[in-house]
């Protein structure tokens, strides 16, 4: 019974103990006189006033107004205005090179000489058979005078005259046979002596010195290749075929070669053959741009990033591409006003490359925008301006973007694939 009550009173002073506590607690102590936390709706408010007061630190460029060039891209493949393959016209032993393998050579430079000695011979004899023939022409014809008198005087047949006067013609005909013969055979001398027929930029030999060369032989001796000027054939979608012939007939159809960066000028060149059929399996046409290739930039067989000038848009307003971002209801920028805080606005845009975006309406030129920033970045946000931008390129793709551009173009792309940069941000 002592062992029963006893456990009735411990019972009651542990629940005396825990309402001890807990009316402490909801008066604001502790035990050891300690207060509460604050609310939690009151911390959550607090933590969006934070929000609010936060200053973001970013970058800014302003809109500016400039001549926008048009164009289009493609890929394009360098050709030679000419290649030819040296090859023989006669059999022989190959005697001579008279090159130096990537040397420069004009046109009728000796490239290679064929043993002359048989084409010699035949031409000297073919020499020798016409003097022998003018010989007999000559006799035949003192003699048609002689024959001439002794038929006026009746001392000679007419018969006999008439012999004689064929005869001469005959002999005047094989002098005329024995000078085909010598340009003949003047002609086959001179194929000995092998000579460029362009101007242009010799290869690696295709054959040594000594070797028994025949006109069918497929490799040939060199290969000679005329650098300036150049082609350079790209293909583009038939679409493109109308505004391509209004450019090409307004004499705007520039074409710049460009390095595998896509900004650097490797040469400009002018639009000079539109092909005269769509292709129907591809759906797209072949052009080919002339290059004055003067410090030999471009090489035969090269891959190069072609750009067509097409138009040119007058006085658009354009910031950088990294301004503009893109939401819900469309593309919108960051501007700063007068406070230094950011005002959201909704923009229409128009041709945009890696560089700048041509703005159509809802921004005015002069403007500040923002260029970076955006992960914390939100309508009548706080800012510190870190760094102020420098103006777009005066045309599009007319030069590299300044460097700060391209990082600030890179991080938004970075920012896109992980979601951030909405206009609720």
């Amino acid at each position: 019974m002592i062992r029963a009550n006893r456990r009735i009173l411990m019972a009651i002073g542990a629940l005396a103990l825990a309402l001890v506590v807990g009316w402490g607690w909801q008066s604001g102590f502790r035990f050891g006189g300690a207060e509460k936390p604050a609310a939690e709706g009151t911390q959550a408010g607090a933590d969006g006033s934070r929000r609010r007061d936060e200053t973001v630190s970013v970058a800014t460029a302003q809109s500016r107004v400039q001549d926008v060039p048009v164009t289009i891209d493609a890929v394009g493949t360098v050709q030679a205005l000419n290649t030819v393959t040296i090859r023989t016209q006669v059999d022989g032993r190959l005697l001579h090179l008279a090159f130096t393998e990537g040397q420069d050579v004009k046109k009728g430079d000796v490239l290679a000489e064929i043993d002359p000695a048989l084409y010699k011979a035949l031409y000297d004899q073919a020499v020798a058979k016409k003097a022998q023939d003018e010989a007999n022409l000559a006799n035949a014809r003192v003699d048609l005078v002689r024959y001439e008198k002794l038929v006026a005087g009746k001392f000679l047949s007419a018969q006999q005259y008439t012999t004689q006067k064929a005869q001469v013609s005959q002999l005047e005909a094989q002098v005329r046979a024995d000078q085909a013969a010598i340009d003949n055979a003047k002609t086959t001398l001179d194929y000995a002596t092998i000579r460029s027929p362009i101007d242009g930029r010799v290869g690696i030999r295709l054959v040594d010195v000594g070797n028994i060369l025949h006109p069918s032989d497929q490799s040939g001796i060199v290969v000679v290749t005329q650098l300036k000027p150049i082609y350079v054939v790209f293909t583009l979608p038939q679409q493109a075929l109308p505004a391509v012939q209004k450019a090409q007939a307004a004499g705007v159809a520039k074409v710049r070669a460009l390095a595998p960066d896509n900004a650097t000028d490797l040469e400009v060149g002018d639009l000079s053959v539109v092909d005269n059929q769509i292709d129907p399996l591809t759906g797209t046409v072949k052009l080919k741009a002339t290059f004055a290739n003067l410090d030999l930039g471009l090489w035969p067989g090269q891959f190069v990033n072609v750009r067509l000038m097409l138009d040119t848009i007058k006085n658009a307003t354009v910031v950088p591409s990294p301004a503009v971002q893109r939401g819900p209801n469309g593309a919108f920028v960051y501007v700063l006003d007068s406070d230094g805080k950011t005002q959201m606005k909704s923009v229409t845009t128009g041709r945009q490359d890696e560089h700048i975006v041509v703005i159509t309406s809802g921004l005015e030129p002069g403007t500040t925008v923002v260029t970076s920033g955006f992960a914390r970045l939100f309508d009548g946000a706080k800012v510190h301006v870190t760094h102020s931008e420098p103006q777009p390129p005066a045309a599009a793709g007319a030069a590299p973007a300044p460097v700060e551009n391209k990082k600030a173009h890179g991080g938004r792309k970075e920012r896109d694939a992980k979601g951030e940069g909405s206009p609720g941000r």
